[in-house]
């Protein structure tokens, strides 16, 4: 049962308004806003709307509206946080971003242009100032989009593919990545990685094509191929990627999870849902704390060690309820150049997470892996 409009918002259900057609549907169906959330929503074109309703109780986190409206809900005790001027993001947005809405501008001005390389500008400007506003605003950021990101992922089993953003397209590693993120998106698994080069554009690419005929991504890892990094230029190498997009639309949705921390490394244009952060440690817990059905560790160096880590001290602790599974890639990596495996072993003796690590020879040995374990 929904609370009467003079009831305080209990939690008890979704009462945040986050696009143009919720809200007129709002007004249309309940006739008030009086306690609701209204995020990020352009509201100058329903003056005559915020007018006439009660709003006592409703907050309005950076939505555009006539002055005269925004006195009357204050007047009623309505919160309203103005938008912020000149931000290269919006602090309240109700979404996770697109690779259009990042790369906006990319074909016009280059990377340097896009709204990505704009907010990775600010940042590098802003984080080291002490500016106690600034870190407001990336707070505000990073709780509002992981809002959007738990919104995006209600019911869906996640599996996250992680891996070092080395990993070039042409290379064999890169194309089994690639297959690897088909497969669990054809196994009905929603796929999640760093959201950033290397192993995690493959395994969003996989995602990507899982939809089209297995042909098509052996003519996109070719077309790719073309371009094998992000360096020297962020440019070309994004462009190969939407060429791939725009010769072949409408792809199976995928997330990525990047970091404007690590703002060299942009993020990759196949996840169809980013969420990215300011704060990387924010990032890296969400990021495997939504990975439901598992993750898989591709090689990868001290950024995949530490979210190895990461991963298997919730389930150590079984902090997060069931330990889920942690399935490890490529032997003599893992045991011989970077010796993790018999330390998550240790680790893993006699506990619930026993059962839930494994270590496989071969990328394809993956999905079979993740059954057997129960993800």
């Amino acid at each position: 049962m929904h609370p009467t409009p003079a009831q305080p918002f209990d939690g008890s259900h979704d009462r945040e308004i986050e696009s143009l057609a919720e809200f007129d549907e709002v007004v249309s169906v309940r006739g008030t806003l009086s306690h609701y959330r209204v995020q990020a929503v352009d509201l100058t074109d329903r003056t005559a709307v915020l007018l006439a309703l009660d709003t006592a109780g409703a907050v309005f986190l950076g939505c555009p509206m006539d002055p005269e409206a925004a006195a009357k809900a204050r007047a009623e005790g309505a919160l309203v946080f103005p938008p912020v001027p000149g931000l290269p993001f919006d602090p309240y947005r109700g979404f996770v971003y697109t690779p259009d809405e990042l790369f906006e501008s990319l074909d016009e001005g280059g990377y340097e242009a896009t709204p990505d390389a704009l907010a990775y500008a600010w940042f590098q400007r802003t984080r080291s100032d002490g500016d106690v506003f600034a870190s407001l605003l990336r707070s505000l950021h990073d709780d509002a989009v992981s809002d959007a990101l738990d919104e995006l992922l209600v019911g869906a089993p996640v599996v996250g593919v992680m891996g070092g953003h080395a990993m070039a397209r042409g290379t064999d590693a890169y194309a089994g990545a690639a297959r690897l993120g088909r497969a669990l998106s054809r196994a009905g698994l929603t796929v999640a990685t760093g959201g950033g080069p290397g192993a995690m554009e493959a395994a969003n690419l996989g995602a990507y094509t899982a939809p089209f005929s297995d042909d098509m991504l052996a003519e996109a890892l070719q077309l790719l191929a073309r371009v094998p990094g992000f360096t020297p230029s962020i440019t070309a190498w994004a462009s190969a990627a939407f060429e791939v997009r725009t010769r072949w639309p409408r792809g199976g949705p995928s997330v990525g999870v990047p970091t404007w921390f690590y703002g060299h490394e942009p993020p990759n244009p196949f996840a169809a849902h980013i969420a990215k952060y300011f704060s990387n440690a924010t990032r890296e817990d969400g990021l495997l704390a939504r990975c439901t059905a598992g993750v898989v560790f591709l090689p990868g160096a001290a950024g995949t060690v530490q979210e190895i880590f990461d991963n298997a001290t919730p389930n150590y602790y079984a902090s997060r309820g069931e330990p889920t599974p942690m399935v490890l890639v490529d032997r003599a990596h893992w045991t011989e150049r970077l010796p993790t495996w018999p330390l998550l072993r240790a680790l893993a003796r006699e506990r619930a997470m026993e059962d839930r690590i494994v270590l496989v020879d071969r990328i394809e040995e993956v999905p079979e892996a993740l059954r057997r374990l129960g993800g």
